[in-house]
């Protein structure tokens, strides 16, 4: 397996936000998107006492991570699961209320860099998309068999592609004559559906079908909308959860989550609010924090980060 060098996204603040809740013996942090184990082993490294659980639903990433953490690796269980299924991991485990949770929803280099998951619009390869390796239709499954509205609705939502109609109507032309298998097929017919002044446009003119398919493939968002209230209610007070998101989507939903879970129960005439109505959480971040200059000139692949953090600061 690969151990070439991986930058985990805005490291620094990660371990600065999250690692004051690991500092008692035994406390217990999960990274619930493991990938090549960039942001665990930097919290490994701060927090000397704390008992790690790892989860990524790619049987590669997880062995990755294994080579990579090395002697650390003896404090982290990994666990092959969808983070969604945090509460089931944890159960399993024997484990009540953690100290920490971290999710990186971005892809991992591993999956970006293998040419064989048809992540990357930039190489040609079999038009696959899934995370979990093998499992569930692939996104030619999808390209090949749902209909224009289907497809229109998937451009549209998930990647706020305004050419979605052009480009749905185009990729159900183009499959009557021949099956798509792979992603030079799929951005030839994008580009060739869009108009002249989009294609001149700023960034690649595949870039929101690839990210609409990859979302839809693995229903990346209703694993997020489980995700999140499963993240904080296994939070124990002063536990603290953070989240990069790296689109707009993703972030709307854990910014609105989070929200909810900072505002108070009372009416808005209350002149004071009592306890049990009182805010369960504190953000720790105002607004989404953005990586520095530096980082995204080094790391291009963290320019869209948004980081949202949060702390339990009662029981629910």
């Amino acid at each position: 397996m690969s151990t070439d060098v991986h930058d985990p996204v805005m490291i620094g603040r990660v371990i600065e936000l999250l690692s004051p809740a690991l500092v008692a013996p035994g406390a217990v942090c999960v990274d619930c998107t493991l990938g090549l184990a960039g942001h665990a082993r930097g919290l490994l490294e701060a927090a000397s006492s704390a008992r790690f659980v790892g989860i990524d639903r790619d049987p590669d990433a997880l062995a990755v991570a294994r080579e990579r953490l090395g002697p650390l690796a003896r404090r982290v269980t990994l666990v092959k699961a969808v983070y969604d299924e945090l509460p089931d991991v944890l159960a399993g485990l024997g484990i009540g209320q953690v100290q920490a949770v971290l999710a990186d929803l971005g892809l991992s280099s591993l999956q970006i860099d293998r040419r064989d998951r048809g992540f990357a619009y930039r190489v040609d390869a079999p038009l696959d998309m899934r995370m979990s390796a093998g499992e569930g239709p692939t996104a030619a499954d999808l390209l090949n068999t749902a209909p224009t509205t289907e497809l229109t609705q998937i451009l549209r939502r998930y990647g706020e592609e305004r050419f979605a109609e052009r480009i749905a109507t185009a990729i159900v032309q183009a499959r009557g004559s021949e099956p798509l298998t792979s992603s030079a097929q799929l951005v030839e017919i994008i580009s060739s559906a869009i108009p002249a002044a989009a294609r001149q446009a700023p960034g690649h003119p595949a870039k929101r079908t690839f990210q609409a398919l990859r979302i839809a493939v693995n229903d990346e968002l209703a694993v997020l909308g489980r995700f999140l209230p499963a993240a904080t209610g296994a939070l124990a007070v002063g536990g603290r959860i953070a989240v990069l998101a790296y689109h707009s989507l993703e972030d709307r939903m854990v910014k609105q989550h989070f929200a909810a879970l900072v505002a108070d129960g009372a009416p808005r005439d209350m002149p004071v609010v009592p306890e049990h109505l009182q805010p369960r959480f504190k953000l720790l971040t105002r607004g989404a924090e953005r990586p520095a200059e530096q980082e995204t000139q080094s790391n291009p692949r963290a320019a869209s980060a948004r980081l949202r953090a949060a702390t339990r600061i009662k029981e629910a």
